[in-house]
């Protein structure tokens, strides 16, 4: 893990050979956005759905409760994952909102569940898995705007049912739910709300990759098609909003505007086309100096935290970024 001194950009060594043989064994298995995106959403839930999971490989979880709230679009499914040492019974729990990859088009808490069941025993912290609308049938800012509901229910009279503490409830995701959970950060900051208490970003679509080292070596087959991004930006975006606009690459803007961020903890892979815009934005964290802590797996792919099932390295990582959130939540860095 680094602290200090984070680069732009990140290097590589050679492919897990635990994640090599997933991938191998799953040559279909592609985050792209070609064709009928409906067509790779049922096949990311075939390969990765917690009912297609074999049963000794589901991680355990002191308790799961699938719920709701009203949010400003339509109701919001959650997903609660409490661990044993954080039962909803109890007092002073802390909270992580997550909001799962996927391009903003594809994904369901089912294909998360496995992973963030791990992260959630491992950090003591409760998980808040949404399923939020995808685009292109919801575009920006739809998904901002939940986000924000969970934030303030957790933070109000849904959280202290839970036994959350206000001051406790984080925000993460991954891929495109890392994008979001940055974006939220930066949007609650300037409407002056009470903020998230820090955020887990998880390979983080920080900005589109089109100038980076990373996009050109990770560029297709390594599960995250690199061109695909561009497909999925284009779902999520409605016309007229740019995709430089300060709630949609977070990346993008200026040191200025990047200061004063809730706490972060980064986690970068070398065989990512994200990998050196997540690196960037860590960078960048560091230099207004935010509460930043960076890990990098030069020997990872994109979506790890759903491959624990299949590899000790993915199920390393997510221990690793579990740890990290534990400390966070007890208020240390």
């Amino acid at each position: 893990m680094t602290t200090s001194g984070i680069p732009t950009t990140a290097s590589r060594t050679s492919l897990s050979l635990e994640i090599q043989k997933f991938l191998s064994d799953n040559p279909t298995l592609h985050l792209s956005g070609e064709g009928d995106f409906h067509a790779e959403r049922r096949h990311h839930l075939e390969v990765f759905g917690i009912h297609a999971i074999p049963q000794d490989k589901v991680h355990p979880i002191g308790e799961v409760e699938f719920t709701a709230i009203r949010g400003p679009h339509g109701t919001i499914p959650l997903r609660v994952l409490y661990p044993t040492s954080a039962p909803k019974s109890g007092k002073d729990n802390a909270a992580l909102i997550y909001f799962h990859g996927g391009g903003y088009t594809i994904g369901s808490v089912d294909e998360f569940e496995n992973g963030l069941r791990l992260l959630s025993e491992e950090s003591g912290v409760q998980v808040y898995a949404a399923e939020y609308r995808l685009a292109p049938e919801f575009r920006y800012p739809t998904q901002l705007d939940e986000y924000s509901a969970i934030i303030d229910a957790l933070k109000g009279d849904f959280g202290s049912q839970r036994g959350v503490s206000k001051y406790k409830v984080f925000g993460g995701g991954d891929s495109a739910g890392g994008n979001m959970t940055a974006a939220i950060a930066l949007r609650r900051r300037d409407e002056g709300k009470s903020n998230i208490a820090g955020q887990m970003l998880y390979y983080p679509e920080a900005r589109v990759p089109f100038d980076t080292p990373a996009g050109t070596e990770n560029n297709t087959g390594l599960y995250l098609e690199c061109n695909g991004i561009f497909s999925f930006a284009d779902h999520y975006l409605p016309r007229g909003v740019t995709p430089a606009f300060k709630y949609i690459s977070p990346g993008m803007q200026s040191l200025d505007y990047l200061k004063n961020v809730p706490p972060a903890r980064v986690f970068t892979s070398g065989f990512d086309p994200l990998r050196d815009v997540g690196v960037e934005y860590a960078s960048k964290l560091e230099k207004v100096g935010a509460d930043i802590k960076w890990r990098h797996y030069e020997q990872m792919t994109h979506g790890w935290l759903q491959m624990t099932a299949w590899s000790q390295d993915a199920t390393q990582a997510v221990k690793d970024s579990a740890k990290d959130l534990k400390e966070m939540a007890a208020g240390g860095k």
